[in-house]
């Protein structure tokens, strides 16, 4: 599967989640101190993310 989602602990002992493609990661959310953090991170990003908009600021 070329996308997934990673649970990590960062440095300072906290739990990021990390989107995936193959072995790059996409984006990564922030630290947290629990890793039910950064399931719900996950979670919302999987119930959020197909209905969000695409803002282009490029052009500003």
């Amino acid at each position: 599967m070329a996308h997934r989602f990673e649970i990590r602990k960062n440095k300072k002992g906290e739990f990021v989640s990390y989107f995936m493609h193959n072995s790059e990661a996409i984006f990564w959310t922030e630290g947290y101190s629990s890793r039910a953090g950064a399931k719900n991170a996950i979670e919302s990003v999987l119930k959020n993310g197909p209905n969000a908009d695409v803002v282009d600021k490029s052009a500003e």
